[in-house]
Order: C-alpha cells, then structure tokens, then sequence
C-alpha cells in the first residue's frame, strides 16, 4: 500500500487477524534502513510486557534465524531501495516462517513492494513528514499493537501524539542549528578522526551518522560510541585533539550523555554537541519523549554532512564501491 492510505487501526486489525496474538518482534535491514529501525527495538523492550524485540541486519537473519520465529512473530523489513540482495532474503525467510511481515521501501516497482509482503511504500523527500517515514510508521503500528496486548499501557495517546508533533520541532531545530552546523563544518570538514555519541534509543543515530553519513558518503574515518560505554575505555584518548559530537537526549538517559559532556568541557577542546533539550521537545509527553529524539537527531545528522559537503566538495551521493564494484 502506499503511505497514504495507511492506517494504523486498520493494519493492526490485519495483523492480528492474520496472526493472532504478536509474541516477538524482529527488526530487520542493511545499513541506514537498519538505522531506522533501532528505537522500535528499544520501544518494544522498555514499554512492552507482552513482546520481546530483536534488532538484526539482514543476512544475519537469514544466516541465523531466531528459533522463536513463527506466525506469532512480526517482522519489519526496510529497503530503501527495495532491491538490497540480503534484505529480500531476510523477508523471504519471515514469510517462510509464518511471521507478519511488513516492507518498506520507496520504491513501487522494487521486490519489497511485492505483494506477497505486507508493504507499504513511503516517499522521501524534504516534504516528507516524520508520520509517513519507517520510524514513525513502525512506531505507529507497535503503539496500536501494544495497546491492544495490554491494558495496563499508559503511553497510547502520548506517543500518538508525539508522532504529529515531533515533525515541526525537528524543522524548527534544524533552522536553529544551520548556523551552528556551518561553523562545525568550517572547522573541522578535513578532520582525519571523530568520534559520535549518542545513548538510549537513539544510540543508534551515532552509528549511523558515523557509517553512513561520514563514512559512507564523506569518506571520513570516524567512530561511534554509546555515550554509557564512554567511561569504559574509550575516555583514555580524550585529549585537546581528538573531535567528537555528542547528540544529547532528553529523557531517561540524559544523565548519560550530561556525564560525557562534563568531561568534555574539563578534557578536550574540539567537541560540539547538539543539545535536543534546546529543541523544543518539551512540547512531547515526557513519558515518551525519549523515542523522539531519534529523528531528532537523524535530521541533525543530515544537516551536518551537508554542510560538510559543502566544505568538502565530496558529493554525498558519490561512492567508490557500493553499487560500483562487484561485492
């Protein structure tokens, strides 16, 4: 289906039609699609009792499939493209299973679009709103699943709600933070090594903005870290020439990242750290406010390899290997 005749209600009424009672929930993709996917991984673990969760890329899960995969399962699959080898593999091996089987891809003539798949085919373009993207759209269709599952959950209302909302404050705080992205990039665009914090359910942001932002299409070398694990080793190379961004949740976690940023302040000198406290998510349930940080932060990142991009040079589309070369 396309993404405007989604409706969370109606989809979850196929799911549990199909599929009775959901047990586990497995996310599954490559890459920045797998990105996406993270904080439903830490939704359903923090906020559920009825299901567990599973994050794993694609040939992973077709390699080694979970044992408690079956028609009680719900699996998510997101291609970008709709093509990636490994990730219609791993849909294939769902559906084999039994399991509910959700594609998502931007592309209507790929094979996560076939109708075998229960797919549903967003856009993506600057227009695009955050309720129309796999995050949101995942998160959408867990908050119904949950609720139906289990009485006692108080976060229904909360986390629709932040799913409307979270679209205007993510462009506000991108508007606030082009300036502050331009001067980090006039900095710091030819940096040999950085490295990316994050923590909580948006621990994944770090990673991606480190694969596939600066990696992928910079060409940058660079690390990423779960700001817990920071004092746990990593912390021994700070110095006044290492660079690192810390993105800083609020929510349960921001502790975490405060600690990082208080020994950044005393031990280094090259950091920059993009605050989502001063973007405006007061306006989100606190409850819930944590999941909304992720596409915060995923649109910080956009915004900040662009404006290396604009530094560099280097076209964000530009590869070497992937898609180039036979691998």
């Amino acid at each position: 289906m396309n993404v405007t005749e989604f409706d969370a209600v109606k989809f979850v009424d196929k799911i549990q039609m199909k599929n009775g009672r959901i047990k586990d929930v497995y996310l599954v993709a490559c890459g920045g699609s797998l990105i996406d996917l993270y904080s439903s991984f830490y939704f359903v673990n923090r906020e559920s009792t009825s299901m567990t969760a599973e994050w794993i890329p694609s040939k992973e899960f077709v390699l080694t499939p979970p044992k408690r995969l079956d028609s009680h399962s719900l699996v998510f699959i997101c291609s970008h493209g709709g093509n990636t080898k490994e990730t219609v593999e791993a849909a294939d091996t769902a559906l084999k299973a039994g399991a509910f089987t959700v594609t998502y891809t931007h592309d209507a003539a790929s094979k996560c679009a076939d109708e075998k798949y229960h797919s549903i085919i967003y856009t993506w373009v600057d227009e695009t709103l955050q309720k129309d993207k796999p995050m949101c759209i995942t998160y959408s269709i867990l908050n119904e699943l949950i609720h139906r599952q289990e009485p006692e959950y108080e976060l229904y209302e909360g986390m629709k709600d932040g799913i409307i909302k979270c679209d205007q404050i993510i462009r506000s705080a991108v508007k606030k933070f082009q300036n502050k992205a331009w001067n980090f990039a006039e900095h710091y665009y030819n940096a040999p090594f950085l490295y990316i914090m994050s923590s909580g359910a948006s621990y994944a942001q770090s990673y991606g903005f480190a694969i596939c932002s600066l990696q992928e299409m910079q060409w940058i070398d660079c690390g990423y870290l779960n700001s817990a694990e920071y004092f746990h080793g990593p912390f021994e190379v700070t110095d006044k020439d290492h660079i690192y961004i810390l993105m800083a949740s609020v929510g349960k976690t921001r502790e975490i990242d405060l600690r990082v940023w208080k020994f950044l302040e005393k031990y280094a000198e090259k950091y920059e750290v993009i605050d989502a406290a001063d973007c405006g998510m007061e306006a989100i349930d606190s409850r819930c406010v944590d999941y909304f940080n992720p596409p915060l932060f995923y649109e910080m990142s956009v915004l900040y390899r662009t404006a290396i991009q604009n530094k560099t040079g280097h076209p964000l589309d530009m590869r070497r290997y992937m898609g180039v070369v036979e691998y």
